[in-house]
């Protein structure tokens, strides 16, 4: 049959080397057509490569935290043809135990029939069909530590554990081991909520139980490309600008009052939510086109002024943080920038944003806040020359017209580079910000 090999993919022109992450589909194991084989780390994105053809993966060259060359030849597939109802392996048992898993063959029967048809003590734990009485199962039972971390045998005097194919996908992305979970659906049938249970049990109990004869212990993790990407940047940015932060504080009062007001329309009108990060977006760029020089940059000794406003929002990703830019960000309506945000917010998670999606940008915004932050510093994101940092609303007591009040009010911080914009500007620009949030209606009419 037909080899097709399986290389790195090219992710974008500025990057040459990837990392390897986890294998999805074990080396043996079959996948059909785009099914994703194999996660790719880069220092800015996180990909998955997909199968090229439907088959078998029978060689696996790079491992996970290997290096590669983008082009390289990870690993080999043989083209064939594959059931479409088999359920992937778990590629994290079988690397594990290094052994193969040939693919089980499919059963006739379905659903509770071929379940009631299946002795108990040969039932496969994995939701294939029974491969025969005494000694039948032998090549089932020769796959060792992988067979057993999908599912356990049964102790004498208790019944064989079914699990559940959801139960085995929360098995196959999780640390579990089969045999600390205690299976509670029907028939002695291992769930996807009893693994979650179980992953959630060993921590708890590992704080209780003290190291035996008193040894701390220590995990070396290497660090991801992304992860040493961010590290350089920040040390980069430490060196290279002279960094200094002004603060101010905002009454969120007047934009909690207008969100309360039209929330319920806005949803039904844009489908997004109203959240605060709009306004602030809103208000940093009537900010910018006032201190221009926080929207620019210092490049080969000259400084670059910009008539375009890309507004990075940093977010917490799966992987680390990233910050994906809104382009002309001064275009969009405010539904258009809830919008951007919730897709950027749910990509990061699941590591799809795409590599244009992270670079350039002209000054970011970062929402301590959302983590419970009173207060901090944040770091410049070379070359920008700003930085606006938001922090919890908290009701505190302050003064108005002679009186002692409780309002809802915000630590707002800008860290800037004192090469380029002036303590002066850095507080007018606060400033702006403060009154564009104090009377929402400044950015309407831009005044």
């Amino acid at each position: 049959m037909a080899t097709a090999e399986l290389k790195v993919p090219s992710v974008g022109e500025s990057i040459t080397e990837v990392q390897i992450g986890d294998w999805l589909v074990g080396e043996g194991s079959d996948a059909r057509k785009d099914d994703a084989l194999v996660v790719i780390e880069t220092d800015k994105v996180t990909v998955e490569l997909p199968a090229p053809v439907a088959g078998k993966v029978t060689k696996v060259l790079k491992k996970k935290g290997d290096t590669a060359t983008v082009g390289e030849v990870i690993g080999y597939m043989e083209a064939g043809v594959v059931d479409a109802g088999a359920s992937k392996p778990d590629a994290k048992s079988d690397a594990k135990s290094g052994t193969r898993d040939a693919p089980a063959k499919p059963a006739k029967e379905s659903g509770r029939s071929a379940e009631k048809a299946a002795p108990s003590r040969d039932a496969a734990p994995s939701g294939r069909a029974p491969q025969g009485k005494d000694g039948a199962d032998a090549p089932e039972r020769s796959r060792g530590e992988a067979q057993t971390k999908a599912a356990p045998s049964a102790p004498a005097g208790r019944r064989e554990t079914h699990v559940m194919p959801a139960a085995q996908r929360e098995l196959a992305t999780s640390s579990v081991d089969g045999r600390d979970v205690e299976p509670t659906g029907p028939g002695n049938r291992m769930l996807k909520e009893d693994v979650q249970r179980a992953a959630a049990a060993p921590k708890a109990a590992s704080a209780e139980r003290p190291a035996a004869g008193g040894a701390r212990e220590e995990e070396v993790v290497p660090m991801t490309p992304m992860r040493k990407r961010i590290a350089e940047r920040l040390v980069e940015a430490q060196n290279t600008a002279a960094l200094l932060t002004t603060f101010n504080e905002i009454d969120m009062g007047a934009v909690m009052d207008l969100r309360s007001q039209f929330k319920d329309e806005f949803t039904k009108q844009h489908g997004s939510k109203l959240g605060f990060m709009s306004f602030f977006v809103k208000a940093s760029i009537e900010a910018l086109k006032l201190i221009p020089q926080v929207n620019a940059e210092i490049r080969d000794g000259s400084m670059v002024f910009k008539n375009y406003y890309d507004i990075g929002v940093a977010i917490g990703g799966g992987k680390g943080l990233v910050v994906p830019i809104m382009r002309d960000a001064d275009r969009l309506s405010f539904a258009q920038v809830e919008s951007a945000i919730a897709d950027f917010g749910a990509r990061a998670q699941a590591n799809k944003l795409t590599l244009d999606e992270l670079q350039g940008g002209t000054f970011t915004i970062s929402n301590g806040g959302i983590y419970g932050s009173l207060l901090s510093t944040p770091i410049l994101n070379p070359p920008q020359s700003g930085i606006l940092g938001l922090h919890a609303i908290q009701d505190r007591p302050v003064a108005r017209d002679g009186a002692v009040v409780i309002r809802p009010m915000m630590y707002v911080a800008l860290t800037y580079d004192h090469r380029i914009v002036d303590g002066r500007e850095a507080v007018t620009f606060l400033k702006r910000i403060k009154e564009c949030l104090e009377n929402p209606a400044r950015m309407l009419l831009e005044i």
